[in-house]
């Protein structure tokens, strides 16, 4: 034994396990779509759960992953904790897929062609290269996240070569002899070496991948091995429970709970059952026996299914149990706390439910600005208490929204690598200020409202009449910058810049009418500020709703960035046919209603 053999074990090992990483990663980046709606139409069934578990698992490669979404999905209150168990049996039975793939290696040179091509000797290398020709040479939608899935393929059974190499020198060394063979003395010590190998790896998967490299030194039995493969099964779910348990609420954490009680179970289940069956005889030729690869995939997947129809029945008593040990909160952060529990950190690496977390929040809080500018335009004409103090109520929520979701947006950008997920972040870094900007310009009128309440004044009549043409208008500006946002309409984005310039100067002739009015005695000369305050807020408001337009055009057509001030500046001197006339259009209709109103 060398130090060169030891450094090309733990250079293989670095290799598989970045490989794997890779591969999980891009698995998870290409289906993350479609893995949370299949995630959100689980019903009550937990046997459909149960395969839902397994298949997402299979194809991410990752019970921890599945289990960390279905944390987060619990937490935002898309699935309930009764949904989530079969989710989290499933898994624990899909992630014996990697060790089903691994095991490959048995296939020898005395094999056909045909089974030749499926050698990782020859997989390794084949992946690589379909992995970098995608990556350099095709620009479709997709081609470096399918690119980045080959690679992490090719890196992963290349570093499992590496280590199966390493492990043949090593295998004359009497110490590396007796490491292997030591394991069978003693159950429990096999049982924490899996334990803890698995938690500092954080995977169950990679864990029994280098079992399985290791089994190519004809050192390990079966005596030997059992022990460890159901110890790894506690030390990937108590980092699993870890994560889930960062930041969640009870409901979330549970579900790591309700994992570790499964494997606990799992660990009784199998440790008696083996112990019961070996002093019954039954498998007396496979204790001794040296495993190889395939042995130890199909042993896992064994257990893993075994464990999970016997311990099927138990789902409704680990769900008490796990409320028993995770309590509820007595605190609550009111009606929006759903909203707010979906910005879990839990999803970054699942971008798709991520950004749709945070989409949900932005429209909410989009929602509840536009309902309060109702309001407190309504609240000029007829003050009302309750009205006041919902707005009050609605605004709070909307600064708690508005800083947990910047928070989770700057923490989200460094984990995006595709770049459509990064331009619908910019959007909603840029959008998340506009709101609240929107919230405030409610909240500045309503305080208005009830200042002129609570000094016994009000609007004079035209001038309430006026502001009834005013809210018209912005609901217009309103309406185009809600489509633009929610169903990422350009078109609808566009109008808002001319509906924008028609609101500018409707509120420059409003201010003109105003003096007019306080000249001739019909206006109290001491309304003069608080009237010019409203018309700088909904002046304010109209600005708000065109940034958010040009936010949208800026993700739909990332092209024009770099000259966006002079393209939309372009558009307001009058060198766009589409502006004019939307321009002209909106002009007419409110300025003549203005007309209609001095007229009467």
């Amino acid at each position: 034994m060398s130090i060169f053999n030891i450094l090309s074990l733990f250079g293989g090992l670095a290799m598989f396990l970045y490989g794997m990483r890779l591969m999980g990663d891009g698995l998870k980046a290409s289906s993350s779509g479609a893995l949370k709606t299949a995630m959100e139409r689980v019903t009550n069934n937990p046997f459909k759960a149960f395969l839902l578990g397994v298949a997402v698992t299979a194809i991410i490669q990752s019970s921890t992953a599945t289990i960390v979404i279905t944390s987060g999905l619990v937490a935002a209150g898309i699935l309930s904790l009764h949904q989530s168990l079969g989710i989290i049996i499933g898994a624990n039975v899909g992630t014996t897929v990697t060790g089903q793939i691994i095991r490959l290696l048995d296939i020898d040179s005395s094999s056909t062609a045909w089974l030749q091509i499926f050698k990782p000797s020859t997989l390794a290398p084949v992946a690589l290269i379909i992995g970098i020709v995608l990556i350099m040479g095709f620009n479709f939608r997709n081609a470096k996240t399918y690119g980045s899935i080959a690679i992490g393929f090719g890196v992963l059974f290349s570093g499992l070569l590496n280590m199966t190499g390493a492990v043949d020198s090593l295998t004359e060394s009497g110490i590396f002899e007796k490491l292997l063979t030591g394991l069978g003395s003693n159950p429990i010590i096999g049982y924490l070496t899996g334990a803890g190998v698995a938690f500092v790896l954080q995977s169950s998967s990679a864990t029994i991948g280098i079992l399985q490299a290791f089994s190519q030194s004809g050192l390990l039995r079966f005596s030997g091995i059992y022990a460890v493969i159901v110890g790894i099964y506690l030390g990937d779910c108590v980092t699993t429970a870890i994560v889930c348990s960062i930041g969640a609420k009870p409901e979330a954490k549970r579900v790591g709970i309700v994992n570790i009680l499964f494997n606990l179970s799992e660990t009784v289940v199998v440790l008696l059952g083996v112990g019961i069956i070996h002093r019954l005889g039954l498998i007396d030729g496979l204790w001794d026996a040296t495993v190889n690869s395939g042995i130890i995939a199909n042993t896992n997947t064994t257990f893993n299914l075994t464990c999970a129809l016997l311990l099927f029945p138990l789902l409704g008593t680990y769900e008490k149990l796990s409320r028993k040990i995770i309590k509820d909160e007595e605190t609550s952060v009111g009606k929006y706390k759903d909203k707010l529990d979906s910005l879990n950190p839990a999803f970054y690496r699942t971008p798709a439910i991520a950004l749709n977390s945070c989409y949900d929040v932005l429209m909410t809080m989009f929602t509840l600005s536009r309902q309060n500018l109702n309001k407190a335009f309504d609240l000029l004409k007829d003050f009302d208490p309750k009205i006041m103090a919902e707005i009050e109520d609605d605004e709070e929520a909307i600064d708690m929204m508005t800083d947990r979701a910047s928070r989770y947006i700057i923490g989200m950008l460094p984990q995006l690598k595709v770049q459509e997920h990064i331009a619908i972040l910019d959007e909603y870094y840029r959008v998340v200020s506009e709101f609240e900007r929107l919230g405030d310009s409610a909240m500045r009128v309503a305080r208005t409202a009830r200042e002129l309440n609570d000094n016994g004044r009000s609007l004079s009549g035209m001038a309430l009449k006026e502001m009834d043409v005013l809210k018209t208008l912005f609901k217009e500006i309103l309406d185009s910058a809600q489509l633009a946002f929610e169903k990422r309409d350009v078109d609808a984005a566009y109008r808002i810049e001319p509906l924008e310039e028609v609101a500018d100067e409707f509120i420059s002739e409003l201010k003109v009418n105003h003096l007019k009015r306080m000249s001739s005695g019909e206006c109290d000369v001491f309304m003069d500020s608080y009237f010019m305050n409203l018309l700088s807020d909904f002046k304010r408001v109209a600005g708000i709703c065109s940034n958010v337009g040009v936010a949208t055009v800026l993700r739909v057509q990332p092209e024009i960035a770099d000259k966006r001030h002079n393209y939309f500046e372009s558009l307001r001197v009058g060198q766009d046919a589409a502006f004019n006339k939307e321009y002209e259009r909106a002009h007419d209709q409110y300025f003549e209603q203005l007309n209609d109103l001095a007229a009467s």
